[in-house]
C-alpha cells in the first residue's frame, strides 16, 4: 500500500490522502476537499484515481467530490449509508465491515465510528503495516469535537469499543493536523507528561511538523486513551468540583471533551 498525505494548507488545516495499490497504479482518494492538488499528486504520482471515499459528511471533507470525479473519471464517491442524502453525487453506501479494494493489493476494511458525527466511517488496512484512515474521529494526540450531528457519548464507544482495540502499531492518518494544539492540552490537564513535552518541544524546532503517530505514541500523549491516569483525573476532580470516590472512565472522557470544547 501507498499513501500520499497531502497537506492542504487551507484555514481548516486539512489532509487529503490518495491510496494507491503499487501493482496497478490504481488510487483511492480520501476527504478530497482539494480536489487540484490531489489530482495534481496523483498525476505526479503515475497514479489514477479510480475511487472517492468520504469519511463524513461535513464540507471541508465532501467539497471537492464533483470536482475530482470530473477530473480524473473515478467512478465511485463512497461514504456511510447515513451520509445518502447529505452527500451530493455519493453512490455507494457503506456499512461496517465493508472491504473497499483499491487495484490488486489493497484492502480497506471500513469501520462504523460514530461521535464526531453519527454518519462516519474509518478505514482500517491490514496488511504489513495496519493503518487508520480516521477522518475526524481521532486526531494525533486528540479526539474529534461533536458540534455537528455528533454526540460525545457515542465518541466515548468508538474509542472504547474499537479504536482501543486495534494494533498498538496502527499508523495514524487523521483530518486535519492539531498536534501541536492537542499536545499543549494533554500538558494543560497531566503537565508531568514526558513523552507529550518532548514530542511538542520537537515539534516546534522544525519548519515541517508533520509526523505520523501509531496508537502505542497516542497511549502516551492524547488524553483521550488516558482515562485511567491519576494526575489527569485529579486535575479534573478540581476543575469540575468531583468528590465521589470513583470516576468512570466515560466521566473523564466526557470531561476532557467537555474541557477541550472551550479549549
Amino acid at each position: 500500500m501507498l499513501v500520499e498525505q497531502i497537506w492542504t494548507g487551507n484555514a481548516w488545516r486539512n489532509f487529503n490522502y490518495l491510496i494507491a495499490c503499487s501493482e496497478t497504479g490504481e488510487a483511492l482518494a480520501v476527504d478530497p476537499l482539494e480536489h487540484q492538488m490531489c489530482y495534481d499528486c496523483a498525476k505526479e504520482k503515475g497514479w489514477e484515481i479510480t475511487n472517492i471515499v468520504n469519511t463524513h459528511e461535513h464540507g471541508d471533507h465532501t467539497g471537492g467530490n464533483i470536482a475530482l470525479k470530473e477530473l480524473s473519471g473515478a467512478k465511485t464517491i463512497m461514504a456511510h449509508e447515513a451520509a445518502t442524502n447529505k452527500i451530493p453525487a455519493m453512490n455507494k453506501a457503506l456499512r461496517a465491515g465493508d472491504v473497499i479494494k483499491v487495484g490488486k493489493s489493497v484492502e480497506l476494511e471500513v469501520l462504523d465510528t460514530p461521535g464526531h458525527t453519527m454518519a462516519h466511517v474509518c478505514l482500517l488496512s491490514r496488511g504489513d503495516a495496519s493503518a487508520l484512515f480516521s477522518g475526524d474521529t481521532l486526531f494525533n494526540a486528540g479526539a474529534g469535537n461533536c458540534h455537528n450531528g455528533g454526540h460525545p457519548e457515542q465518541l466515548y464507544e468508538t474509542f472504547m469499543m474499537q479504536l482501543s482495540k486495534l494494533d498498538s502499531k496502527t499508523l495514524i492518518y487523521p483530518g486535519h493536523d492539531y498536534m501541536v494544539n492537542n499536545l499543549k492540552f494533554t500538558l494543560s490537564i497531566e503537565p508531568d507528561n514526558f513523552q507529550a513535552k518532548k514530542l511538542l518541544k520537537s515539534m516546534e524546532k522544525k519548519e515541517s511538523r508533520f509526523i505520523v503517530t501509531d496508537l502505542s505514541t497516542e497511549y502516551e500523549i492524547n488524553t483521550f486513551f488516558r482515562l485511567e491516569n491519576n494526575e489527569i483525573i485529579e486535575e479534573l476532580r478540581k476543575r469540575f468540583s468531583r468528590s465521589e470516590e470513583k470516576i468512570t472512565k466515560k466521566e473523564v472522557f466526557l470531561m476532557l471533551r467537555e474541557l477541550r470544547n472551550r479549549w
